[in-house]
């Protein structure tokens, strides 16, 4: 694992967001084609924006994954992951190759069996993600399953995760966030041939502590990044301040 601080989310913005500019570059310049994984929420703000401004990545050879969404959550709700990828993502580039986004009003079972399939055809180049403030790996909370080969799951989401969607204000109650969310799993993270991992604030600072000066446990999810062979992380001055010098 490689480990860059910057001084603030923007600066780490724009780092994570080259890196992944340049990979996906490469893929399509190796490939013909990349496929790519997209994640959300507040530590993923400026790295897209950073992605989104190289003019030299060709949109129609890419395809798109994500990495969660909620179950039952209309895609209206301001919540809604596929909400967040339309207007910040989707909207903003050419057309895509595909975009492959996860339907949380669908019956779960059968949309991880959808986009199980579809995803082991497209191996993932690039996976951008970032930590929960309980360590969790896209909607993988602890203890996270580290065994199962399905690339897709349906998780029960734990309070800590609860409370940081409450508290990053995407609902008006903590009551209001749903409990249950498809998920990619943890082993078909771990497939992707490079991860960009992007964690601003001090928030997550005990998560990156625990997830990085610990042995890999299944009770800090994003701990097994330590042991893929490509994983870029990225932190500022506010998250890596726990971290032994």
């Amino acid at each position: 694992m490689k480990k860059y601080i910057l001084n603030d989310p923007a600066a780490l913005g724009n780092a994570s967001g080259k890196e992944a500019a340049e990979k996906i570059k490469e893929a399509i310049s190796q490939k013909g084609v990349a496929n790519i994984i997209l994640a959300t929420g507040t530590s993923q703000f400026e790295t897209l924006q950073q992605l989104l401004s190289d003019k030299a990545i060709d949109w129609r050879a890419v395809n798109m994954f994500h990495l969660d969404e909620y179950i039952g959550l209309p895609i209206t709700h301001k919540a809604s992951f596929r909400k967040y990828l339309i207007e910040r993502f989707i909207q903003q580039v050419p057309a895509l190759r595909a975009a492959h986004l996860i339907d949380g009003e669908a019956d779960p079972a059968s949309e991880c069996e959808r986009l199980g399939k579809l995803i082991l055809e497209h191996p993932i180049d690039v996976c951008l993600c970032g930590i929960g403030e309980n360590g969790h790996l896209a909607f993988n909370d602890p203890p996270a399953d580290f065994v199962t080969t399905s690339p897709y799951i349906v998780v029960a989401l734990d309070e800590a995760c609860r409370k940081q969607q409450f508290g990053e204000g995407w609902f008006p109650t903590l009551e209001d966030v749903p409990k249950q969310a498809i998920s990619m799993s943890i082993h078909q993270i771990m497939q992707s041939a490079h991860i960009i991992c992007s964690v601003p604030d001090d928030r997550k600072a005990k998560a990156v502590k625990d997830c990085l000066e610990n042995e890999v446990s299944h009770l800090y999810p994003a701990s097994i990044l330590q042991q893929h062979p490509s994983c870029s992380l990225y932190l500022d001055k506010h998250s890596s301040c726990l971290l032994q010098p």
